[in-house]
C-alpha cells in the first residue's frame, strides 16, 4: 500500500514538473529582461547626453559604455543560466572571500591607485582598465553564502550561538567596509538580504529582534554622520535649505510632476540640463516620469512586478531548498533596489544612491543584475534536468 502511494506521488510530481517546465518561465524572463534593458538604454541615452557633452565627450558616451556592459552582462546571463545552480553551494565561500578582500582594499588608507576617490567616496576598483564596484558583488555573494549555509544549518536555527551568530558575524564583516566607503544604504541592503534569506530558511524571529537591538547603537552613530543627518533632516522637513540636501529630491519631483500622462517626449526633458544631478543614475526614474509620463512610470513598475513575480514563482517551484532560497533572495534583491530607487525619486524615502536595476547607468550593477537573471533561469530549468536524470536512471 505504501509503495503504491509512493509510486502515485512520484508520478504526480513528475507530471507537475513536466507541466511547469515547458519553458514559459524561461522565455518570459528572457523577454521581459530584454525589454527592460532596451528601454533602459533608450532612457539612459536621453538622460546622459547633455551631461556627456558638458564634459567634452560625445553625446553617446554613457550609452555605448552601458551597451558594452550589456554585452558582458549577456555573457554572464547565458553562462549562469546553463550552470547547474547547485555549483553556487561550492563557490559560496570563495566568492564571499574574494568580495571581502576587494571591499577591504577600498577602505585601506592611502590606497588611491586601484581605489580612487570619486565624489567623496571610494566605491570603485580599477583593474586592467576596467572599473568594478565590489559592493554590487557583495549583494549576490551574501545571498549565495547565506543560502548555502542555511541549508546546512537547518537543525541548528533554534540556537542563537551556533545557528544564528555565525551568520551575523559574516554579515557584519561584509557590511562594515561598505559603510566606510561610505555607502551605508548598500551596507544595510546587504544585511537585509542576508536576513531575508535566513528568515525564509526558517530562522527564529526573536533572534532577528535581538541582533537588531544590538546593532541599533551602531546604526544611530552612522546616521548621525554629517551628510546622512542632513538628508534625514531634509526628508523629515527639518531643513528648509533649497540648495541643501533636499535639492535633488525637489528637482526629481519637478521632473515627475511635469511629465503628466504621456510625458514631454523623448529627449525633451529639461531637468537633465544641469538641474537634476545624476539624472542618468541615481534619479533616472525621475527622467522616465518626465519624458515618458505616468504611462512610462506604470510600464516600468509593471515590468519589475512581472520579473520579480516570476522569480518568486520559480522559487516556489524549485526542486530543493537551495534553489528556493537563491531564487527568493535574488528576487528580493531586484525588488528592494527598484522599490527604494523609485521611493527616493517620489520623496517617500531618504536619498540613498541606489541604482534602478537594468536601467540606471552602472556596468557593475547591470552585470550583476543580468547574472542574477541567469541564476533564476538555471533554477527554473532544474526540474527538467532532474526529470531527465530520473529517466536515465530508470534505464
Amino acid at each position: 500500500m505504501i509503495d503504491s502511494i509512493g509510486r502515485t506521488y512520484r508520478k504526480a510530481s513528475l507530471l507537475s514538473s513536466e507541466n511547469w517546465t515547458k519553458g514559459w518561465e524561461v522565455t518570459a524572463l528572457y523577454s521581459f529582461t530584454a525589454v527592460l534593458i532596451v528601454f533602459g538604454l533608450i532612457t539612459l541615452y536621453s538622460a546622459s547626453s547633455y551631461d556627456a557633452q558638458t564634459h567634452q565627450l560625445p553625446d553617446t558616451y554613457y550609452f555605448f559604455r552601458q551597451l558594452k556592459g550589456t554585452g558582458l552582462g549577456l555573457i554572464a546571463l547565458i553562462i549562469c543560466s546553463y550552470m547547474n545552480y547547485d555549483i553556487w553551494r561550492k563557490l559560496a565561500w570563495p566568492i564571499l572571500a574574494v568580495t571581502w578582500v576587494l571591499l577591504i582594499v577600498l577602505v585601506l588608507p592611502g590606497e588611491n591607485t586601484f581605489a580612487p576617490e570619486i565624489n567623496g567616496a571610494r566605491r570603485w576598483i580599477r583593474i586592467a582598465g576596467m572599473t568594478l564596484q565590489p559592493s554590487e558583488l557583495a549583494k549576490v555573494a551574501i545571498i549565495v553564502w547565506t543560502a548555502s549555509l542555511a541549508v546546512r544549518k537547518q537543525n541548528q536555527f533554534r540556537s542563537l550561538r551556533t545557528g544564528f551568530l555565525p551568520f551575523v558575524i559574516i554579515w557584519s564583516a561584509m557590511m562594515l567596509p561598505i559603510a566606510k566607503e561610505p555607502d551605508l544604504m548598500t551596507a544595510l541592503l546587504v544585511g537585509s538580504l542576508g536576513c531575508l534569506v535566513l528568515f525564509m530558511a526558517g530562522a527564529r524571529v526573536g533572534h532577528f529582534i535581538f541582533v537588531f537591538m544590538i546593532g541599533a547603537p551602531w546604526l544611530y552613530f552612522e546616521l548621525n554622520d554629517g551628510f546622512r543627518l542632513e538628508r534625514l533632516k531634509s526628508f523629515f522637513g527639518l531643513s528648509v535649505d533649497p540648495a541643501g540636501a533636499g535639492y535633488q529630491v525637489r528637482q526629481s519631483l519637478y521632473a515627475l510632476g511635469s511629465g503628466g500622462l504621456t510625458g514631454v517626449g523623448f529627449e525633451q526633458g529639461r531637468q537633465k540640463f544641469g538641474f537634476l544631478p545624476e539624472a542618468h543614475n541615481d534619479f533616472i526614474f525621475a527622467m522616465i516620469g518626465e519624458e515618458w509620463g505616468f504611462l512610462g512610470v506604470v510600464f516600468t513598475v509593471v515590468m519589475y512586478l512581472v520579473i520579480v513575480g516570476l522569480g518568486f514563482h520559480i522559487a516556489a517551484k524549485a526542486s530543493d531548498l537551495m534553489g528556493q532560497l537563491l531564487a527568493a533572495g535574488i528576487s528580493s534583491l531586484i525588488a528592494m533596489q527598484a522599490i527604494l530607487h523609485m521611493a527616493v525619486g517620489l520623496d517617500l524615502f531618504p536619498t540613498t544612491g541606489l541604482a534602478l536595476p537594468f536601467i540606471s547607468y552602472g556596468r557593475s550593477n547591470l552585470l550583476v543584475s543580468m547574472a542574477c537573471i541567469g541564476i533564476l533561469i538555471s533554477i527554473a530549468r532544474s526540474p527538467q534536468r532532474t526529470r531527465r536524470g530520473l529517466r536515465r536512471a530508470r534505464g
